[in-house]
């Protein structure tokens, strides 16, 4: 397993795609730190990039990897190792490098500039994001044969947690808005990784006071020690849930 794990890894590494990605993250980010007059403009510039560009490098590139490497898999099928060890292999040599590819380019520049608790906080986000769509990616391409619906999967779940889930936010928002929902909202929030993570640092940013009642709402719950240890319990549970559904359908998945 091991021997797959650092296989993929090295194979991942090598590819020119994640090689530019890391390239644009570092270029972004250490300009966004270098153009604000301080670290904490330059976080909330960052944060942008963490909860929109990576998902979708991670969720695409990841959803064609697992396509590309279809032969690959056969391969290995056809060797006597169980099904799981391949998964899971697959699954730790994807995360590991796009994790590294991430550190690399955004997590240098940002404990250079900002090696506060923030700035670390922001780190273990942009990495646990990247595993949670390399999860959902998974997820994605197991389920349709065909290279191109897959594809569409992932686009379109990428689109929802990034986009439309703030418009479905907002929409009930205002057509609630004669009813105390700010406590519902919280609940809400659980039900996207990204706007979870924009929580989380926004809130320890200090600019949730610009967010009115709902950001004091969100400070009680997510200030606390309990709150931070349930949301970052609440991200695990988005890569174990979509990954142990991807690995039960690949073990009863005829190939």
């Amino acid at each position: 397993m091991s021997r797959i794990i650092k296989f993929i890894f090295i194979d991942i590494l090598k590819n020119r795609i994640v090689l530019l990605y890391t390239l644009l993250l570092a270029g972004f980010a250490w300009s966004a730190f270098s153009l604000e007059d301080n670290s904490t403009k330059g976080l909330l510039t960052l944060l942008n990039l963490i909860l929109l560009t990576v998902p979708l490098v991670s969720i695409l590139f990841s959803t064609i990897y697992i396509y590309n490497s279809a032969e690959f898999i056969e391969l290995l099928l056809s060797q006597p190792i169980q099904r799981k060890a391949i998964w899971v292999s697959l699954f730790l040599g994807l995360s590991l490098s796009l994790v590294v590819g991430f550190v690399v380019g955004a997590g240098i520049p940002i404990l250079v500039y900002a090696p506060s608790d923030v700035g670390l906080m922001m780190l273990a986000i942009g990495c646990i994001i990247t595993v949670v769509f390399v999860a959902i990616a998974f997820l994605s391409a197991i389920l349709s044969r065909d290279k191109a619906k897959g594809i569409g999967i992932s686009i379109m779940l990428w689109l929802y947690f990034a986009i439309l889930f703030d418009g479905l936010v907002l929409f009930l928002t205002f057509q609630f808005s004669d009813y105390p929902i700010e406590k519902a909202m919280i609940g809400i929030s659980a039900l996207s990784p990204i706007d979870i993570s924009r929580i989380l640092i926004l809130l320890h940013l200090d600019v949730s006071a610009m967010m009115g009642y709902t950001g004091a709402v969100f400070k009680d719950f997510f200030g606390t020690s309990l709150g931070f240890a349930l949301s970052f319990f609440i991200l695990l549970l988005w890569i174990a849930i979509p990954f142990l559904v991807s690995l039960r359908r690949f073990k009863h998945k005829d190939l």
